[in-house]
């Protein structure tokens, strides 16, 4: 028998992750707010070169999606030049950028390939 766990109303699997269902749209309360944000796991290995600029402008009235944004850049082993750039292993998990379209960003952020890779060696002054 599989038996469904959910933690705070969220379906979660048996390390307490939240379960992922692309077909579902993000669940809203009755003020239309978000109840929680989907996760993604990172395949990106430390080593990877960082080609890939992205810039983000994401309003206040949307904190939790721009915070939820900023932890997974993280998570995918990007490194914040500004507060709203960061760069990073090219390209995104395609999931995530489905799941930012389907959460209303992808029009707040914006993406652009680097000739050559960052790194920070190059950068200290």
């Amino acid at each position: 028998m599989n038996k469904v766990r959910s933690y705070k109303g969220v379906p979660v699997n048996s390390f307490g992750f939240p379960i992922y269902n692309p077909s579902k749209k993000p669940v809203k309360s009755k003020h239309n707010k978000r109840i929680f944000l989907n996760t993604f796991l990172s395949n990106v290995k430390k080593g990877t070169p960082k080609n890939l600029i992205v810039m983000y402008d994401i309003p206040h009235e949307k904190k939790k999606e721009r915070d939820w944004f900023r932890r997974h850049l993280k998570k995918f082993n990007y490194i914040m030049i500004q507060k709203s750039v960061w760069v990073g292993p090219s390209p995104l998990p395609k999931d995530f950028i489905d799941y930012v379209k389907s959460i209303d960003l992808q029009d707040k952020l914006k993406t652009f390939k680097l000739a050559k890779p960052y790194t920070e060696k190059e950068n200290n002054f």
